[in-house]
């Protein structure tokens, strides 16, 4: 009778309770596993408390565009504008990034890596993530130094910035110079900064040593026309710089990005998270998206 008394008990929490015990979860898990337990579960998953941090970004970079809009319209209505933390590679528009500014009232962490926004939808919503203190827009080629005033002139608390490329991606770019005066000019309480692989130049970082004076990390690896001499060492000595040269060094770049572990979704499951219409007869449009073939294969 105990037994049967305890897993009564878990049956019966609220769903705010079992939402916190569920966020220890991985994503896959509260997606394809606890919804099949019982109706109480299956309710508490579909409310915000298990959404606070939303990260999909492995399981983004491996499927259609689509499917990235269908996961994040499902699980941003979820989380009812309560997420603090968002993480997903290759957002394939600028609505969708306007649909994420829409809800992003509690929103603190933003990484897009890969994704294809524009300079002039960062302009028309950049006022609606004023609450951002980590920003990562890393090999976003469609955006530029207009979007990076625009987050600079909004998101004034901001102490992490990543906006980094990958060598074959600025090959036929001109200079990025332009990026680090507006990141100087805009963004002065900055502790962590990476750039690694723009095309700065030595006059580029020198405007954003001289405008972030709270600056910590600057990480420039491969911005081969940088040139760091004694001098400039000597004078901003608590500034750790990380480059031009390539090095290997992970130790101080976590401190704002608050990552946690990312899993490996397969998510085999999706077609049938939500076979029992008696159970699921409340469930909301935004969830039917999981009837659909979710094949990341």
């Amino acid at each position: 009778m105990g037994d049967l008394a305890d897993l009564r008990a878990w049956e019966e929490l609220i769903p705010d309770a079992l939402g916190l015990i569920f966020r220890n979860l991985s994503l896959k898990e509260i997606l394809t596993v606890v919804p099949r337990v019982c109706k109480a579960w299956s309710l508490a998953v579909t409310g915000p408390y298990c959404w606070r941090e939303i990260d999909i970004e492995e399981w983004s970079r491996r499927v259609e565009p689509e499917q990235i809009d269908a996961m994040l319209n499902l699980l941003v209505r979820r989380s009812c504008g309560s997420f603090r933390r968002l993480v997903v590679s290759r957002l394939p528009n600028d609505s969708l990034f306007c649909f994420i500014a829409e809800h992003s009232s509690s929103l603190q962490s933003l990484e897009l890596p890969s994704s294809e926004i524009t300079d002039a939808v960062v302009e028309q919503v950049a006022g609606k993530l004023s609450n951002i203190t980590f920003l990562d827009i890393s090999s976003c080629k469609k955006i530029g130094a207009r979007a990076l005033k625009a987050f600079g002139k909004h998101c004034q608390s901001l102490v992490g910035l990543r906006r980094t490329m990958r060598p074959l991606e600025v090959t036929d770019m001109v200079c990025h110079d332009e990026e680090a005066v507006a990141i100087a000019l805009t963004m002065p309480k900055l502790r962590h900064l990476e750039l690694a692989y723009l095309l700065l130049t030595t006059q580029g970082v020198l405007h954003i040593l001289l405008h972030c004076p709270d600056l910590e990390l600057l990480d420039i690896r491969g911005c081969w026309d940088v040139k760091i001499d004694e001098t400039l060492k000597e004078k901003y000595a608590g500034v750790r710089v990380l480059g031009p040269d390539i090095v290997d060094d992970r130790s101080f770049l976590d401190e704002f990005s608050d990552y946690t572990d990312s899993s490996d979704y397969s998510w085999e499951f999706m077609d049938d998270v939500y076979d029992d219409d008696d159970v699921y007869e409340d469930m909301s449009d935004e969830e039917s998206v999981w009837n659909d073939d979710y094949d990341v294969d």
